[in-house]
């Protein structure tokens, strides 16, 4: 019996040495341990943020003393001693922006209340809570979601036999995960991806894709947050057209260089092979030949560059063969931006037999000499100039029921809109707007061609001028018949005309 009882006091004296200290009980060396959220705090960029710490078991912490701090004790996150915050030991980003949560410190349980959180405040904090010569602590971690702009996606332009397509936003936190899908849903791998961030420590992301397949079609690039899963996405509609054929010159050139080059070769063998024993003369005549070489080469250069800036015009010549031209006529009233009374005069005959349109109240400039559209593809061209406000595209009017109006309430439009340097697409009704984007153009457009595919439901607007894609609208379901559209208003101010 004695043998036993000391084997049982042994191993109750071992027995706590021979596990890690993190399985005990720290209430029994120091009285009490500190207790954090066992998840991630997570926070909107700019909002604030509440990390919660609490003793166990409950005990008043109103005496003791407490910091919140990241990787060092001082300088803090946060001090509190002696019933008050102790800013000399705080850091100075923190300064102004933290206080302590006081509400239940008499049973143990404080909170870091920090404000306006900024990208560097994510990370791991650590809440220690001092006794006398007691101490414990306990780590709380913070995730900072920064949800930034919606991607935008243009076109770069041929490439390697196809359209680079190029995907990019900014101000996102942590970094963002991109992904390329096609309309089936596809997802597609990137060929490059850059991501930097700026001074507030957001990202900007930028990915491109190079596009071979030509009936593709819609091609979607959405930007995810890694820690909350949401995310913002944005498409863009590559017209067939728009993919380079191979020219037959080029095809020729590209069997007949080889040619050249072998039979130039073939010439300087053998004239070094003559000149052998002058080789002053042989080396200046290989110096000619690679100067000869490198100027055709930087013409061929040449040749390709002014090909490729050509390309796009050319591209959009090729479609606007291919679909049918619309008859409209513009009201000259654009252009009527002067004081001159004679002018004015002449303006006013020439507009008194406006479209009916005109006379109804909804100030459409255009007017279609031919058939309403209800099916095919047809294209369409308005100089806009130097306009500061405008509103360019199409209005759909539903089938006919019985009991319909048919005004302007019934309308359905899709179109561009300009007002002062701002430029958004939208698709909207008299008491409804399901679509409203805003717009990025480096240049402001002169002349818009816009293309109409009925049977694709498909709206798409190009710049002329500069040869480039400005939006299109893929998902329309059309179900009606459609107008062409165009007013010296945005579309805000047109809707609230009377009818």
């Amino acid at each position: 019996m004695q043998i036993r009882k000391k084997c049982r006091w042994v191993s109750c004296f071992i027995l706590p040495h021979s596990f890690p200290q993190s399985v005990f009980d720290f209430h029994a060396v120091s009285g009490f341990s500190v207790k954090g959220p066992a998840e991630p705090i997570m926070v909107l960029l700019g909002a604030d943020a509440t990390l919660p710490c609490q003793l166990s078991p409950e005990q008043s912490a109103a005496h003791m003393h407490i910091w919140w701090y990241r990787t060092q004790l001082s300088p803090a996150v946060f001090v509190y001693q002696n019933g008050q915050e102790q800013g000399g030991e705080q850091m100075l980003e923190y300064r102004g922006r933290t206080e302590l949560v006081r509400n239940s410190i008499n049973k143990g349980g404080v909170a870091l209340l920090i404000q306006h959180v900024r990208a560097s405040d994510h990370g791991q904090y650590r809440c220690h809570f001092r006794d006398g010569q007691s101490s414990q602590e306990a780590i709380v971690e913070l995730h900072v979601i920064g949800l930034g702009s919606a991607p935008h996606v243009h076109m770069m332009g041929p490439e390697d036999g196809g359209i680079r397509v190029l995907c990019s936003a900014d101000g996102w936190f942590p970094k963002p995960r991109v992904q390329w899908s096609d309309v089936m849903g596809v997802n597609l791998q990137s060929l490059s991806e850059f991501q930097t961030q700026d001074e507030d420590g957001l990202f900007r992301v930028e990915a491109s894709l190079v596009v071979m397949d030509r009936s593709l079609g819609n091609l979607t690039c959405s930007i995810q947050n890694p820690l909350s899963g949401q995310e913002k996405a944005s498409a863009i509609f590559l017209p067939e057209p728009f993919f380079p054929r191979m020219d037959p010159w080029k095809a020729a050139l590209a069997g007949t260089v080889p040619i050249l080059m072998l039979l130039l070769a073939g010439i300087s063998y053998t004239g070094w092979r003559q000149h052998q024993a002058k080789e002053r003369e042989v080396k200046k005549k290989k110096t000619e030949s690679r100067e000869r070489d490198q100027m055709k080469k930087e013409k061929e250069m040449a040749l390709d560059v002014l090909s490729c800036l050509n390309w796009i015009c050319s591209v959009l010549d090729w479609k606007k063969a291919l679909l049918y031209p619309a008859h409209v006529t513009i009201n000259q009233e654009i252009h009527q931006n002067n004081s001159d009374p004679e002018r004015k005069e002449n303006f006013r005959e020439e507009t008194e037999d406006l479209s009916l349109s005109d006379k109804r109240g909804d100030c459409n400039r255009i007017t279609l000499n031919q058939e309403v559209f209800t099916s095919g593809k047809h294209y369409w061209e308005v100089g806009i100039e130097d306009t500061d406000e405008w509103t360019l595209g199409v209005y759909e009017k539903p089938a006919v029921k019985s009991g319909l109006s048919t005004n302007l309430q019934n309308k359905i439009f899709r179109v561009l809109e300009k007002k002062g340097c701002e430029y958004r697409a939208l698709t909207c009704g008299l008491q409804d707007t399901s679509l409203k984007e805003h717009l990025l153009l480096e240049k402001y457009p002169q002349k818009i061609t816009i293309f109409l595919d009925y049977e694709d439901n498909d709206i798409s607007f190009y710049d002329m001028t500069q040869g480039t894609h400005i939006f299109s609208f893929t998902q329309a379901n059309f179900s009606g018949s459609l107008y062409p559209y165009f007013n010296l208003k945005s579309m805000e101010h047109s809707l609230s005309e009377p009818y």
